[in-house]
């Protein structure tokens, strides 16, 4: 007979999103934006954070990550663990 060894959800990497955190000057321009515009920004947000190493790297900075669909574009990166996603840029138009 095998033990199966269950996890808490807590402690389940695979079911947690991650934290999303905006630094200079991306709060700067998330704070311009029209309400469309955040709407769409929340919706591409919630895609990065489903799967965040699918969204192609930077073509200069390779820790950095460029999403762009539907006039939005954000650039972040990921810490070591991938539980905080810190947004460095953010574009819509």
């Amino acid at each position: 007979m095998r033990t199966v060894r269950r996890v808490s959800p807590k402690h389940h990497r695979g079911a947690r999103r991650p934290r999303i955190v905006f630094i200079e000057p991306a709060e700067t321009q998330v704070r311009t934006l029209t309400l469309a515009q955040t709407t769409r920004l929340d919706e591409a947000l919630n895609l990065i954070a489903a799967a965040p190493t699918d969204v192609k790297p930077h073509a200069t900075a390779s820790a950095l990550r460029d999403y762009q669909h539907d006039g939005i574009r954000i650039i972040f990166y990921a810490t070591a663990l991938g539980s905080i996603l810190i947004v460095t840029y953010v574009e819509a138009d």
